[in-house]
This record gives structure tokens, C-alpha cells and sequence, in this order.
């Protein structure tokens, strides 16, 4: 079997996706999650958009030691030395720097002929080899470009000491059979391609970056990029679970494997879901609500005979617990640490205490306690902020339909006071926002606010995602409580402390430029 290495791009072509702004905080979350899914190349980021990024990458590329870390750079000292600054101290330093070759870009973007195209790449890649010991290089629009072009650049940046090229579907625009010519094409074209590893990056435009993927693969790609939940620009990437499940199930057909713990995909799935604030379409492959649903009487008379009439995935291999019961109110804190460890989290003990009383509490009020509720309740711990910020206190909402709704609600500051305040609205998810938009700073205007439960039933949880607008900015948040007011107030809340940050972060950068 060939091994496909996967390389993901979630956090940083999949944080380009409009409406979401990770912190440092949450990326390396998303990363410690990544790591443990197995993934083997994790693009933690592009360091010289921002001294943010630049952090965000180095304290990825610190911690993360199973997963090789690497970041994104322009054909420029400027961004390669940014990149060599945050990702220096990695296990292994790795590189990813492009430029574009197509006619369009070249004439349009770039203003530069073929030939100072061809320069700029070779250069480029020369001074980052003199610092890192592996250097991607990408063909940006490689689709669009011309091949004879395409592959003298290939072969001089090999030379110069790339050693994985990549041939990106920028704008997702080939069918899979026009992809798989495009890798034939270059490893027959290019005399030194054996030097080098074949990579294949594709966007979801026309639908096709999935099956994109799976032809480069069957023409000789030894790396797929892609991003958790299809994440990123435009219609997004080639979603990794898709291809990775494509790969387990298809393996004798592709006569290829990639290392991933398929088990982790659904929690990955989820917490990428939640810290972005992109829900998971029902219909989604692999990681939907519905994959594994049976509507039909035939499709379910055929699964309860026999699974495989219907089923060529099983819920268990991808993470999901056939057993929906998991912990009840008479559960003891060894079992529930037991539980949660077997999730892959590690909490110190002040943590434990505080999430089994939390724990205990929901158990009191929640007839059932499946293992989508354990995980809500450790995701809402996993995106707060690590330092202290405002956090919710009380809040009382009075509703009635001949009554103006009122909410009060008590803030505890990050220095410890309390502030408590009362507002008004048209209904009590806008009278609980205006309210907590006196109490705080911050001038934000509400962008999207979306709620989806956590399971079923009428004890399920709310889990409510916002999107707030400051200044250029957008911030999304998520909260997740039994009542679906708590959960509104929580996201709130939590999307305000992330524009805090951001702004105070923005405002230690100027003093310190």
C-alpha cells in the first residue's frame, strides 16, 4: 500500500473562511485535536499576516510534536523570515511558499513576465532551504497555467531544493479526469520529479475538490491538502474526512492509506464545528447528523437484516458511539474522568472538579446523558478564553405577550467585580443583547445568530453560534446551556471576550511597533 500523507490546511485556508476568526487559544485546540487524528502535516497559519499569526504558529509549532507544523509564505525574505521565526523550534521545520504561474496571475496580479516569474520562485526557495529542511512549493492556479511553463518552474525549484510540489485547483475549476492529466503530464514532463513529492490542493467551486483529490491520488499524488468540514475560501477545500474514509474503504481500489485514527474524525468534525461557529450540514458526508440515518422502510428493513445493504461506512469507525446512554446522575467523578480521558482529554484537577460539578448538575436536570452532551460540556470549557474575562453571572429574562421583555443580567469582570444591568427589545434574545451591550465597551452589531440542539428530546441542550461585527472585524462565538436563553447569552458573551482580546492584542502590537 502507498502512503498518502495529509496535509491540512484547516487553520489557515480554513480560518479564510468568511466569518471565521480563530485566537491563538482555539487554533491550538483545533491543532492538539489534529495531531491526535493523526494528521501528518498541520498549516498552522501564515506568520507574516500579522503578529498574531506569527504567535499563534510558534506556540503550535512548540507544542505540537506527532504532527510536522508548517506555514504558509509569499515568494518573499519578508514572509520566509516571518515563517523561520515561528516555526524554527518545530520538530521538524517545514515551508510552504508559492507564487502564482498562470497567464492571469502573472499579467494581472503579479505584473511580472514568465521569466521573472521563474526567478522569483527559484530564489525564493533557495534562501528558504538555507533555513528550513523541508520546502513545499506551490504552483499557484496550476490548472490555469500553461504546462510547458508549468513544468520548466517545477524543475527549476526542484533543483533549487524544493521537495514536495504542489499543483493546486486554485479556483476549483478542472474535472477529475482534466486533474489527473495535469499530474500525468508533470511526472512525465519534469526529468527530476522523483526528487520530489507530488501534492494535490483543491477547492470545492464546482463540487468537485473531493473527487479532485481521489484522481491525483490515482495519478500519483503522494499528499492531499485539505480541511476539516470542507473548510475555506469561496465553497471551501476537499473535506478531510471524506477523503480519508474514501481511502479506508476504497483501499484496495486506490491501493493507497494515509496514518489517520479514523475514530477521531467525529470529534474533530465537532470541535471545528463549534470554534468556528460553521455548522455541519445534516446531509454532510461522513460527519452529518444524517450519514447514518434510515428514512426509508426498505433502506431500514435491509439495515436491520443485514448493514452492509445500506451501509458501507459504520458509525463506530469514524467515532460515533452506538451506545447513546453514557453517564447518569449516580455516575461517580472516577467514571467520569475515565470517560472523558477515553475522549482524548487530559483536564488538571482544578478542571475536573469544576466540569464534573458541572457535570452533576446537567445530570439533575438532563433525564439521559449521551455522549454529544459529555462532549458539549467539555467543548464549552475547551473555548474559553485562558485568561480571566467577563464572564456570565445571573441573567433574568421577563416575558409576556402583552409585556416589553426585560433582561437582567450580572457580568463578573475580569477583576473580579460584578456589574449588573437591565435592557429592553422586541423579544428576549434582543433584550438580553442590548443589555449586555451597555455593559460592555465595545460598539459590536449582531451579524448572524443561529441555534441548533445538541441530540434530541425536550431536555436537549441549545448550542447558539453568533457572528459580531467590529469595526472591519468579524468575531464569532458559541454557547451552549440547557435553556436556549443561557446559550444566547453565553455566545455573546463569549464572541465579545474574543473581540476584547483581539482589540487589547492590536493594541500591545502598536505600543510595542
Amino acid at each position: 500500500m502507498r502512503k498518502i500523507d495529509i496535509f491540512d490546511t484547516t487553520l489557515r485556508d480554513g480560518e479564510q473562511t468568511a466569518g471565521v476568526n480563530l485566537n491563538a487559544h482555539e487554533k491550538l485546540e483545533i491543532a492538539r485535536q489534529l495531531e491526535r487524528l493523526g494528521v501528518d502535516v498541520i498549516e498552522a497559519g501564515f506568520p507574516a499576516a500579522s503578529p498574531g499569526d506569527l504567535a499563534a504558529v510558534k506556540r503550535i509549532a512548540e507544542e505540537i510534536k506527532n504532527s510536522t507544523v508548517t506555514g504558509l509564505a509569499r515568494s518573499t525574505q519578508k514572509d520566509i523570515d516571518a515563517a523561520w521565526e515561528a516555526l524554527k523550534d518545530s520538530a521538524e521545520p517545514r515551508l510552504h511558499v508559492f507564487l502564482a504561474t498562470s497567464p492571469i496571475h502573472m499579467t494581472y496580479k503579479l505584473k511580472k513576465t514568465p521569466d521573472e516569474v521563474v526567478e522569483t520562485a527559484v530564489q525564493s526557495v533557495k534562501y528558504a532551504k538555507q533555513k528550513f529542511p523541508v520546502v513545499q512549493w506551490s504552483a499557484e492556479d496550476a490548472c490555469r497555467s500553461d504546462l510547458p511553463f508549468l513544468a520548466e518552474i517545477i524543475e527549476q525549484v526542484i533543483d533549487a531544493g524544493a521537495t514536495v510540489i504542489n499543483l493546486p485547483d486554485t479556483v476549483g475549476y478542472r474535472s477529475p479526469n482534466e486533474y489527473g492529466q495535469l499530474f500525468q503530464y508533470v511526472r512525465e514532463h519534469v526529468p527530476n520529479i522523483h526528487r520530489a513529492k507530488l501534492s494535490a490542493h483543491c477547492h470545492d467551486d464546482l463540487g468537485m475538490a473531493v473527487a479532485n483529490s481521489m484522481a491525483a491520488i490515482e495519478n500519483g499524488a503522494d499528499q492531499i491538502e485539505c480541511a476539516i468540514n470542507g473548510l475555506g475560501e469561496r465553497a471551501g477545500n476537499a473535506s478531510l474526512e471524506e477523503i480519508a474514509v474514501a481511502l479506508a474503504i476504497r483501499s484496495s481500489f486506490y491501493q493507497a492509506e494515509s496514518r489517520l485514527e479514523l475514530k477521531e474524525i467525529s470529534r474533530t468534525s465537532s470541535l471545528v464545528s463549534r470554534l468556528t461557529g460553521i455548522s455541519v450540514p445534516p446531509n454532510k458526508a461522513v460527519v452529518g447528523k444524517n450519514a447514518f440515518a434510515h428514512e426509508s422502510g426498505i433502506h431500514q428493513d435491509g439495515v436491520l437484516k443485514e448493514k452492509s445493504t445500506y451501509e458501507i461506512i459504520t458509525p463506530e469507525l469514524v467515532g460515533v458511539s452506538s451506545n447513546s446512554l453514557v453517564l447518569g446522575k449516580h455516575s461517580g467523578r472516577h467514571a467520569f474522568r475515565s470517560h472523558i480521558q477515553k475522549l482524548g482529554f487530559e483536564p488538571g484537577e482544578e478542571q475536573i472538579n469544576t466540569l464534573f460539578k458541572e457535570f452533576k448538575d446537567l445530570a439533575d436536570r438532563k433525564k439521559e446523558l449521551t455522549e454529544e452532551d459529555i462532549l458539549a460540556l467539555l467543548l464549552e470549557h475547551k473555548i474559553q478564553p485562558p485568561v480571566p474575562m467577563y464572564q456570565l453571572g445571573d441573567l433574568q429574562v421577563n416575558y409576556g405577550t402583552n409585556n416589553i421583555p426585560t433582561a437582567t443580567i450580572t457580568l463578573k469582570a475580569p477583576d473580579g467585580s460584578e456589574i449588573q444591568e437591565a435592557g429592553t427589545g422586541s423579544g428576549s434574545v434582543e433584550a438580553i443583547y442590548n443589555t449586555l451591550d451597555k455593559m460592555l465597551p465595545l460598539p459590536v452589531h449582531l451579524k448572524d445568530y443561529r441555534i441548533q440542539s445538541v441530540g434530541s428530546g425536550r431536555d436537549a441542550l441549545a448550542q447558539v453560534y453568533v457572528l459580531l461585527e467590529y469595526e472591519d472585524d468579524e468575531i464569532n462565538g458559541s454557547g451552549t446551556a440547557q435553556d436556549v436563553l443561557q446559550a444566547s447569552a453565553k455566545a455573546y458573551v463569549h464572541a465579545l471576550n474574543k473581540t476584547i482580546m483581539n482589540v487589547q492584542k492590536d493594541e500591545l502590537v502598536n505600543v510595542s511597533l
